[in-house]
């Protein structure tokens, strides 16, 4: 009886936790780095930066804001593009992170059998 919920314990629940887990820290990851925010927001103005026409017409002063407002645009891409590829490079690093530790919790009676084994095996020698 407590054989058959040990084992139930350590291949059904406990996977579920780790998953569960492994989840909500892909999901934080994806909230932290803002990434959805960052991909609607792509060519917005770096940090508002938005410089105003002037009234009348004056084709110097129309330039200059034009370039100095695609400028901040540019900027703004620049700099969400390299966020968004920090957040996602986090991402596969918790992925990986997290298939390992998976992999690790069910390959842990094993690791410890052959540890126990060469024990025996150094205490024999």
């Amino acid at each position: 009886m407590i054989v058959a919920q040990f084992i139930f314990w350590y291949l059904v629940d406990v996977p579920k936790k780790i998953i569960r887990a492994w989840k909500n820290y892909l999901l934080f990851c994806i909230e932290y780095f803002s990434i959805i925010l960052l991909l609607k927001t792509f060519f917005s103005h770096w940090r508002r930066y938005i410089w105003e026409y002037p009234r009348g017409f004056d084709l110097a002063k129309y330039s200059e804001v034009f370039f100095s407002n695609l400028i901040s645009r540019t900027l703004g891409a620049v700099m969400r593009s390299l966020l968004i590829l920090i957040g996602i490079f986090a991402e596969i690093l918790i992925f990986f992170a997290g298939a390992v530790f998976l992999l690790s919790w069910f390959l842990l009676p094993f690791f410890i059998f052959i540890l126990f084994l060469l024990g025996i095996r150094i205490c024999l020698s």
